[in-house]
């Protein structure tokens, strides 16, 4: 362990930070499709297209915003939010969209419904799990949030 922070934070903790990341943004866009579709009343397949929509959309603002604030083009930073983000979102999106058409009734439940909301949190708890060997093999080959750790330090 000593030797790990002497050298900087372990795989495992740039990891996890990569996956928290890469889940905040999809979890916002996730939030946001699955309460507009339910409270608009639309069936399942609408409100899931909406919700991963957005997860992309989010998920990848949150990797483009800091590149484009250091000053990174716009068609860099996309090959880079793409590139480091793809993965891991994919991922997510197939697992906590997955759990949510898995728990009974789930997708039925309206915004009142601990239901909804217990669902949701537990789809997104299992998508990092799931998540997190992804980015840290990613990462271990020089990819996914790899590819934009260096633009993040300038």
């Amino acid at each position: 362990m000593i030797e790990h922070a002497a050298h900087g934070p372990s795989l495992n903790r740039i990891a996890a930070s990569a996956t928290t990341h890469c889940l905040t943004g999809c979890a916002i866009g996730e939030v946001l499709g699955f309460v507009i579709g339910t409270w608009q009343g639309w069936g399942d397949w609408s409100t899931m297209a909406l919700a991963i929509g957005l997860a992309y959309l989010f998920g990848y603002s949150f990797t483009l915003r800091p590149l484009l604030g250091g000053g990174v083009a716009l068609g860099a930073a996309l090959g880079l939010a793409f590139a480091a983000d793809t993965l891991s979102i994919t991922v997510m999106e197939i697992v906590d969209n997955g759990v949510m058409l898995l728990v009974p009734g789930a997708m039925d439940a309206g915004l009142g419904d601990a239901l909804f909301w217990g669902s949701l949190a537990f789809a997104l708890a299992v998508a990092w799990v799931i998540a997190f060997p992804v980015n840290r093999w990613l990462i271990a080959r020089g990819r996914g949030h790899a590819v934009v750790a260096e633009h993040h330090a300038h």
